[in-house]
């Protein structure tokens, strides 16, 4: 299926938390999704190139850059693309209001779905209190973080050996932690009332890597999820309806490394 013909089209793709620049990026399963969608707005909802990693020395491998060369086609080619910029890219905050080659940069966004509903769009690094108030400890806890996806790369290795698919051993790890249920909780019921409180019908966010979508006191709180651990999108339909993809589960390793083997396209030139 080419990129000209997708297998999939969608109103609008919600994307956040792909952390390029870092060796847990799902990178080749995000280029997949790429290649089999198309879509009239892509929200980049923050985290999509990891600074922080990126600061302490540089890894970029070129299915990274073709992550990035492909949604600047998308643009070209007539996509709405608005990047929310998240904590670990906070940089690209500078440049609200700027277009980069057909994406424009904003704080946050409000979103009005096909059937009328109206979503604020954004990351959510404001509604973390370790990220805001001790950005030491955010560091140190992005440290064991990344330890632990360097884990899951080498565990998903023997499972594709073996003729396993993908399963993520730090989503695991975090749902059994007592202590990470309760943040992601006390997380979901501020960002729902951030939404309340500017009069939206629900709110779509990303940041702590954990795709949900549920009902908090009448707001429709909606997480993206991440392309580090669950490789999950948030899709809206034509008709309005909103729905989180999971696309590890959906596509099999042998696809990916068929993919993988075949020649990358040269990208077209960006107009002048």
């Amino acid at each position: 299926m080419s990129a000209d013909d997708p297998a999939y089209r969608f109103r609008t793709v919600f994307l956040s938390d792909i952390h390029l620049g870092t060796r847990g990026c799902q990178a080749e399963l995000l280029l997949d999704f790429i290649r089999q969608m198309e879509c009239e707005t892509l929200y980049l909802v923050g985290d999509i190139i990891d600074g922080w990693k990126l600061k302490g020395g540089w890894w970029w491998p070129q299915t990274h850059n073709d992550v990035v060369q492909k949604i600047l086609r998308m643009a070209r080619k007539g996509c709405q693309v608005i990047y929310v910029p998240g904590n670990h890219d906070d940089v690209a905050r500078d440049y609200c209001g700027v277009h980069f080659g057909g994406v424009v940069v904003a704080r946050d966004a409000i979103h009005e779905t096909a059937d009328g509903r109206r979503f604020l769009v954004l990351h959510g690094d404001e509604f973390d209190g370790v990220t805001r108030h001790a950005r030491w400890l955010a560091f140190l806890g992005d440290w064991a973080y990344r330890t632990v996806l360097a884990l899951n790369t080498v565990f998903n290795r023997i499972r594709r050996r073996m003729g396993f698919g993908y399963w993520s051993l730090s989503a695991y790890l975090k749902v059994k932690v007592k202590n990470a249920l309760q943040f992601i909780e006390n997380f979901e019921a501020a960002v729902a009332e951030e939404a309340r409180r500017r009069g939206v019908d629900g709110v779509i966010c990303g940041h702590i890597h954990k795709a949900e979508m549920r009902d908090i006191d009448g707001v429709a709180y909606v997480n993206d999820g991440d392309w580090v651990e669950s490789c999950t999108a948030l899709v809206e339909h034509f008709d309005g309806r909103l729905e989180i993809l999971e696309w590890a589960k959906m596509r099999s390793w042998s696809v990916i490394d068929r993919l993988r083997r075949q020649p990358v396209k040269a990208e077209e030139p960006a107009a002048a």
